[in-house]
Formats: C-alpha cells, sequence, structure tokens
C-alpha cells in the first residue's frame, strides 16, 4: 500500500476512533498494529485488505511463532484488526481466525516485603512518590493513578473511585488516611496552576466519552483535573489546544528502578509490583480474597488468588528441611 494510501487509511482509522472517543492511547496502539500488519502483508493498494479472516490469521501467528509476543500483545493486535475490518473498512471477518495463539507461562508475582515498599518509597520523591504511595497504598494500576481526578478523592469516606474505560469495572478502593494532609496539600499547589491555566485560557483538560458533547464545560471545572499535572502545557493533537495533560507513566517507572537500584536491589521492581504487594499484604493481615478482589478491580477471583500467591509469606510457619541439618 503506497504511503498516501496508507496514511488515508490510518486517517480513517483515526477518525473513526475519535467518533468512538476511545483513547488517545488506543489510538496510537491500534494504529501502530494496523501499519505493521499492512507492512507484513507487502499492501500496496486497498483491494489488498480482502480476504482478512486469513491474513489476520497469518499475522498473529506470525506474532506468536515468530515474534514470541505475550497473549495480552497478541489479543491487542487481534483487537486493533478487528476494529478496522469492521468500523472503518465495514468487511465483516468470515469464518473462524484459527491462528496459533501465544502462551504465557505462569509466573508467581514479585511481591516486596513491607520494608522493602518502605525503602523504596522513602527514596524517591516528589509526583513519583506519591503516585507509587497511591500503587501501594490503593492497589491501583499505573494508568488509574497518573488518570486519577480531582473529585475521584474522597477524604472525608477514606474512598479513592477508579473510573474503567469500558465503564463496566468501575470500583471504589481504599485511600489511606495517612495521605489525606500530604495530598490536601499538593492538590493547593495543583488548583494554583489550574487557576494560572484558566486566566491564560489553557485550562481545559480532556474529558472521556460523550461527556465532553453533554457537558463542554466539565473541561475546566476544578473536579475534573488530573491530580498529577504535567509541568508543561502541551498541544492536542485532535484539538490543536494548548491544555495540560497527566504525568507520563515512564516518569513513574524510571523513578521506580532507580529508587530500587539505590536500595541495592536485584529484584526486577516496577510499578506493578506495589499492587501486587497491596493485594499480598493484605492477605497477610487476614482480608479475605473476596474484598481483595473488589478493591483490584478482578473480574475473576482466580486473578486475585495469583496476586496472594507467595511461597512463604511473613511470619510463616513452614520450616525448611534445610534448617533441620546439622551441617
Amino acid at each position: 500500500m503506497s504511503g498516501p494510501q496508507k496514511s488515508r487509511l490510518l486517517d480513517e482509522v483515526r477518525e473513526v476512533l475519535r467518533r468512538r472517543h476511545y483513547s488517545s492511547h488506543t489510538e496510537r496502539a491500534y494504529c501502530s498494529w494496523i501499519r505493521r500488519y499492512v507492512r507484513f502483508h507487502e499492501m500496496s493498494r486497498r483491494s489488498d485488505l480482502a480476504n482478512g479472516s486469513r491474513k489476520i490469521e497469518v499475522f498473529l501467528t506470525h506474532l506468536s511463532v515468530d515474534r514470541e509476543v505475550a497473549p495480552s500483545t497478541q489479543n491487542q493486535a487481534t483487537n486493533a484488526l478487528a476494529f478496522l475490518y469492521k468500523n472503518v473498512l465495514d468487511l465483516p471477518l468470515e469464518g473462524r481466525i484459527d491462528a496459533v495463539r501465544a502462551s504465557k507461562e505462569p509466573k508467581i508475582p514479585l511481591v516486596l516485603t513491607r520494608e522493602e515498599v518502605a525503602q523504596v518509597i522513602a527514596l524517591m520523591q516528589g509526583t513519583p512518590q506519591r503516585i507509587v504511595k497511591l500503587l501501594y497504598g490503593s492497589g491501583l494500576r499505573i494508568m488509574e493513578a497518573v488518570r486519577l481526578r480531582v473529585h475521584d478523592m474522597d477524604f472525608e469516606k477514606g474512598e479513592l473511585t477508579v473510573w474503567s474505560e469500558r465503564r463496566d469495572r468501575d470500583r471504589v478502593t481504599t485511600l489511606p488516611r495517612v495521605l489525606e494532609a500530604p495530598f490536601r496539600e499538593h492538590l493547593v499547589h495543583v488548583r494554583a496552576l489550574h487557576n494560572q491555566d484558566l486566566a491564560t485560557g489553557c485550562g481545559a483538560v480532556h474529558i472521556p466519552g460523550t461527556l465532553a458533547g453533554k457537558h463542554p464545560a466539565a473541561a475546566t471545572e476544578w473536579g475534573w483535573q488530573y491530580v498529577f499535572p504535567t509541568r508543561n502545557l502541551s498541544v492536542d493533537p485532535r484539538s490543536d489546544q494548548k491544555h495540560r495533560r497527566h504525568v507520563d507513566r515512564s516518569v513513574v517507572n524510571k523513578a521506580i528502578q532507580s529508587a530500587a537500584r539505590c536500595a541495592g536491589m536485584t529484584k526486577r521492581v516496577s510499578a506493578h509490583t506495589f499492587r501486587h504487594s497491596f493485594a499480598a499484604h493484605l492477605f497477610q493481615r487476614g482480608t479475605d480474597i473476596r474484598t481483595i478482589q473488589a478493591l483490584l478491580g478482578h473480574k475473576d477471583v482466580s486473578t486475585t488468588m495469583i496476586y496472594t500467591h507467595i511461597p512463604q509469606p511473613e511470619g510463616s510457619s513452614v520450616v525448611s528441611p534445610l534448617d533441620d541439618l546439622e551441617l
């Protein structure tokens, strides 16, 4: 598919995604997979997209066998291509797609001890430290934390509301009481920044779903502002307007890796490690598995059971047979 034609196809994809209120993150991911799909099959004309089921099957098998991608990666590629054929090209996929599925070896999630959590957090500062405290204190995913809005935090109830992009997995989790004072102080500075942006006509933020059309004033309301805004304004590629986005997750991940190295840890600590540790430590303290499932927002309790599976919990009475040997 030639350059101009390929560009027009991706322009159509972006237009449909935006009309359906998909996030910018999903837009970038879907366009990337469609671009890779076109290049893989060396498509040069729109007609080359025909017989989609068979071509998608070959491409997905390539991802699994040759690229050895994770199941979640293969699923994302599947969703992107299904979206292309169904919603952009209006070409129904005929027959079943029998691609070789990517496999994932079951892994015991990495869980830090309470002392290790405290050690890493102590070596961090500023916004990354605040976010990590929410990852561990509330069990948030990294994207849930950076996308947090002011009205999602209820200090009086000690609750934090997490909104799902699909709107079918919204949940309420705990907001640590110890964070109330520092976060109230943090929000004073965020509000001052927001007022400064309003004065220059740049105080609007991205509003998800159809709310932007139903309630256009929401974009500048205080409650809809990000808890963790960026330092600098940026231009929205969709509206060409200046606004302040939320902090990028890479900033947090780099700070975590740096703190773990400074602590002398050999473990591969990531943002998700703190979510795992949140679940595991609640379980160790006697919180029932169903409550933890609700706090984490898992659809299936079996996923929660993986999070809380620890070979030897702190304080375990299991004694290794090696300890009984007289060496």
